[in-house]
């Protein structure tokens, strides 16, 4: 089953920026839905933001708005997000996942990949 590829973490200090960026190959990402996820040590997996398939709608959690911005090409199959103002407590691994359908909504659908380490220093 396909798996995306999750990169661009790193240790940054607070006030930081990093740009991660999620590369899908094994099914047609322009049709998807694609979200990116985070769980900090001893935490659930949540949803930090997701984007429908052609761009236009995104979704941000609270703690993220403002500072994230998700966006994607789908020309190369790649989902970004470009993290802004990090904080201690966006401390986590970043992963992302496809939805079942174009717009946001009945949660992850596919395989998870290996993640990406985000971890702030204050």
């Amino acid at each position: 089953q396909a798996q995306p590829v999750e990169s661009g973490g790193g240790l940054v200090q607070a006030g930081g920026s990093l740009r991660l960026s999620c590369a899908v190959s094994g099914f047609e990402m322009d049709v998807y839905a694609i979200g990116w996820f985070r769980q900090a040590p001893g935490k659930e997996r949540e949803e930090v933001s997701c984007i429908n398939s052609s761009g236009f709608r995104t979704e941000y959690a609270d703690s993220v708005k403002g500072r994230f911005t998700i966006s994607r090409e789908n020309d190369k199959d790649t989902v970004y997000l470009q993290m802004n103002n990090l904080k201690p407590e966006d401390t986590a691994v970043y992963y992302c996942n496809r939805y079942g359908g174009s717009y946001c909504i009945g949660g992850p659908f596919g395989s998870w990949g290996q993640g990406t380490q985000v971890t702030v220093s204050s």
